[in-house]
Parts: structure tokens; C-alpha cells; sequence
């Protein structure tokens, strides 16, 4: 049987039997596409190529529990979909969290945070529990700013404070922040 004829739901078949060329044929048939497709979103080939190879990956998790009730390049395109919107989502809070943030705490972050190469989900764990164990309003004062995206003067207005006090408040929140993540 030659696997360029076979239909999408054959291919499933074979790759649910572990078949290294419905494999290969599978990433024949939508890897430049659905590469495409990632990169017209991000605008960025190696980040579309990450992504692509864990749509890959993701339909292989599925595979057992696909339903064939809609195709497999539509189901292949949603997964692509999704993970592209989660990528977009994840950078837009980076920017916010970091955006505001004085550029000699930032490079201080940056040390921290971003060169040991710590993977994101430890990196949220991380940075929650760290604004776990920070008083109150310390972490209440960091979600607003730099999850929530309010000014200092929005903020200012939901606690009741001045403008200065919230700076001041915001400096030496970022500082403990600071202080408690590097701890080990």
C-alpha cells in the first residue's frame, strides 16, 4: 500500500499501530503547512517550527482518544491554533510584567529569571509562591502592576493611597520580590 493514497483516517490507523512510515507521511503531508500557518500568526520560523513539532507531538498524546469526528487536518490546525494563541498569551505577560519594571531591576530579572534557563512552568511556580510567602500588600501590589497591567494610579485609587505612597509601596515591593526569589 503506498501511503501517499491512503486516506487521513488510514494514516490514523496506522500511526495508532506505531508505523514509522504513516510517521513520516503524516509529517509529509502537514508539516510546511501547518508551519505556514503558525508563522503568518508569530512571524517567527523557529518559534513555528517549536510549535509545530508540539502539535506533533500533542496529536500523538491524543491519537487514542481521536474521535475522527472532525478531520485530521482540522484537528492537526486547532491544535496549531491553540498553542499559537497560548504562545501570543505568554509573551503579552512577559511584556506586561516586565515592561514597567525600572531597566536596572530588569537586568537584575533578567539574571535571575531568564539566563538559568528555568522552563515556565517553574517559572511560574516560582514566582507565585515567592508572592505567596511576600506580606499582603506586597503581592497585591505586584498582581496589580505587573499581572493585572493598572497603573500607579489606578492602583493608587483601589488602595486608597497617593500616588507617591503607591510608588513607594511598588519600590519596596519589587525590592522584596527581589530579595525573596534569589533565596533558595
Amino acid at each position: 500500500m503506498k501511503l501517499r493514497s491512503v486516506s487521513d483516517i488510514e494514516l490514523v490507523e496506522l500511526l495508532l499501530h506505531k508505523s514509522d512510515p504513516a510517521l513520516a507521511e503524516l509529517i509529509h503531508r502537514y508539516e510546511k503547512r501547518l508551519h505556514n500557518f503558525v508563522f503568518k500568526k508569530l512571524r517567527n520560523h523557529e518559534t513555528a517550527q517549536e510549535i509545530v513539532q508540539d502539535v506533533f507531538i500533542e496529536l500523538f498524546d491524543a491519537l487514542r482518544n481521536y474521535k475522527r469526528t472532525a478531520s485530521l487536518k482540522t484537528y492537526l490546525f486547532t491544535i496549531a491554533q491553540y498553542k499559537s494563541i497560548d504562545f501570543i498569551r505568554k509573551q503579552k505577560i512577559k511584556r506586561v510584567m516586565f515592561s514597567a519594571i525600572p531597566p536596572y531591576i530588569l537586568e537584575r530579572l533578567k539574571t535571575i529569571l531568564i539566563d538559568d534557563e528555568i522552563d515556565k512552568k517553574e517559572l511560574s511556580q516560582k514566582i507565585e509562591k515567592v508572592l505567596g510567602t511576600m506580606p499582603n500588600d506586597y503581592g497585591l501590589i505586584i498582581r496589580l502592576k505587573y499581572m493585572d497591567g493598572y497603573r500607579v494610579k489606578e492602583i493608587a485609587k483601589k488602595l486608597s493611597l497617593s500616588s507617591k505612597a503607591t510608588e513607594s509601596l511598588l519600590y519596596r515591593a519589587r525590592k522584596a520580590f527581589i530579595t525573596i526569589y534569589k533565596q533558595p
